[in-house]
């Protein structure tokens, strides 16, 4: 068996949970001498001004990180411009956002000036630098990478206020007249419930396609976004190999493709099988620690940084880690020990008790009722986490990893407890859960096993020759009858929530071009 220069088989990879895989490149990058094993830089500089803001550098954990011999090179500030601005809800999202960029050079002194006008941005606030250094892979192929991700935790704002910001280093203030055009906006969620449109997908990756659905989402003026996984594809073989064909610059990419989005919007991503780089930790996620700064509310938010909540408005948000519970790739099957379920049904619990939460929407990578020809549905997922749906009353599943859109009819007990065609309304105290396969963002395009069938489309075909993954990795063949909306084709989700003495949850899938492909409506006890 030929090993890759400096990756790992993947018949082997396929074998070893993400932490072998980890001490298997450490171990060999560090015999050839090539590399030392390092810690990412994860520096604080500066602090919040009186102003009734405060930063929040809530303990970051820097991953292991493969790092040269030789030290970054030094540029003047005045020469780097930062990039891939994106922002993150802080575990309360009426009071607390990050604001986190990219720069291409190490730099002095990073900060980010905020204030309620773009001509008033006095208040200076220091921001932490967190620093990943990724090898030359395939024999020189593919390029080395210095990555500087810097975040700055914002608390103490206001709820339902909209801010402007701009970001800057010794030698780059955004606040000089020649940078005003670099100023970017955020807006905190609502004191009280309101109504509001929040957007959806997974598998995105870098594309026109990726690019064009940016841009249809920010035409619906969402207040938050939330990603399902499979983020950027930087490590395209989705098993956590991280081999050599992993190129950690599509991450510079992606951050500014998105940020046209992403500047204004939280864009609230959860972890993916593509998301599990080796190179960095041995969970896998020491990539992701470094470039995001998602709620630290979760069972582990270092180990894995993709499993928290937050609320907006009348909307509770349950971001999972499906790596922990999949079937199908196992490279961090069981990572929490169960610790993840266990949170999880206390969330779930304080969520359903809170007067002020009408809707829990819970979101993660893996689908839990699929029929895609690709990847279909995980049994991990409904064997585990279905049951703790089901007893809370989640109103809506929204999942990634298939690339199409895919909707169900109400599920109760894995059957069809109530068929919802396109412009239904569902009752989830009664007729069970619709789950959404969400996609279509913008990598190759999957297909199904029965025709598609959507808005404009449908064709309704009450049994789909299907199968799920079981523990093992086996296939186990299936005939279901809760697909109900299927389309092959890029496209999100655009979720509009009314708050009030009659709420709901209004859902509609939107293709590339803009057009509807599927709607329904989501109320409770009416």
């Amino acid at each position: 068996m030929d090993i890759p220069r400096f990756g790992i088989p993947e018949k082997l990879a396929g074998r070893m949970t993400m932490a072998e895989q980890h001490e298997y490149l450490r171990t060999r990058l560090t015999r050839r001498g090539v590399l030392r094993t390092s810690v990412a830089t994860a520096a604080i500089a500066g602090a919040g001004v009186g102003t009734g803001l405060a930063t929040s550098s809530p303990a970051y954990a820097a991953p292991t990180v493969l790092t040269s011999r030789n030290s970054a090179p030094q540029v003047d500030g005045s020469l780097v411009a930062p990039f891939g601005r994106h922002l993150q809800y802080g575990a309360d999202a009426k009071t607390q956002m990050t604001v986190s960029w990219q720069v291409p050079f190490a730099v002095r002194r990073p900060y980010i000036r905020i204030g309620l006008k773009p001509w008033s941005l006095s208040h200076r606030i220091g921001a932490e630098v967190r620093h990943l250094t990724t090898p030359a892979l395939n024999g020189g192929k593919i390029a080395a990478a210095e990555q500087y991700y810097v975040h700055a935790g914002l608390e103490r704002l206001r709820p339902g206020t909209t801010y402007y910001y701009g970001v800057g280093h010794d030698g780059f203030d955004p606040a000089d007249p020649r940078n005003l055009g670099t100023l970017g906006t955020f807006t905190t969620a609502p004191e009280r419930a309101e109504s509001f449109t929040f957007t959806a997908f997974g598998d995105q990756g870098v594309s026109y396609h990726a690019l064009g659905n940016d841009q249809l989402i920010l035409g619906q003026n969402p207040s938050f976004h939330l990603h399902a996984g499979d983020i950027c594809y930087a490590d395209p073989s989705g098993s956590g190999t991280s081999g050599d064909t992993y190129d950690a610059r599509t991450w510079d990419q992606f951050l500014a493709q998105t940020e046209s989005v992403a500047k204004t919007v939280p864009w609230m991503v959860t972890t993916g099988n593509h998301d599990m780089e080796a190179w960095y930790s041995p969970d896998g996620y020491g990539g992701q620690n470094a470039r995001w700064s998602l709620p630290r509310n979760g069972p582990d938010p270092v180990n894995q940084p993709g499993v928290y909540s937050f609320v907006h408005g009348n909307v509770g948000v349950v971001a999972l880690d499906a790596n922990d519970i999949s079937y199908e790739i196992p490279a961090n099957f069981g990572i929490s020990a169960g610790k993840q379920t266990q949170w999880l049904d206390r969330r779930l619990a304080e969520l359903r008790a809170d007067r002020n939460v009408d809707f829990i929407v819970a979101f993660f990578h893996h689908c839990a009722f699929s029929t895609t020809n690709g990847h279909a549905s995980d049994g991990g997922a409904r064997d585990v986490w279905v049951p703790l749906f089901e007893k809370h009353q989640v109103d809506l599943v929204i999942n990634g990893h298939n690339h199409v859109y895919e909707r169900t009819d109400a599920i109760k007990a894995n059957a069809v407890g109530r068929k919802v065609p396109v412009g239904e309304r569902t009752d989830p105290t009664r007729d069970g859960i619709v789950y959404v396969t969400a996609g279509g963002a913008g990598r190759s395009l999957y297909d199904f096993p029965a025709p598609d069938s959507y808005e404009g489309h449908v064709k309704d075909q009450e049994s789909v020759p299907t199968y799920h993954w079981a523990k093992g990795g086996a296939k186990v063949k299936e005939t279901v009858e809760w697909s109900r909306v299927r389309y092959t084709g890029y496209s999100f989700l655009a979720v509009e929530v009314s708050a009030g003495r009659h709420p709901s949850m209004k859902v509609s899938a939107l293709a590339e071009s803009g057009a509807r492909i599927d709607h329904f409506e989501i109320s409770r006890g009416r």
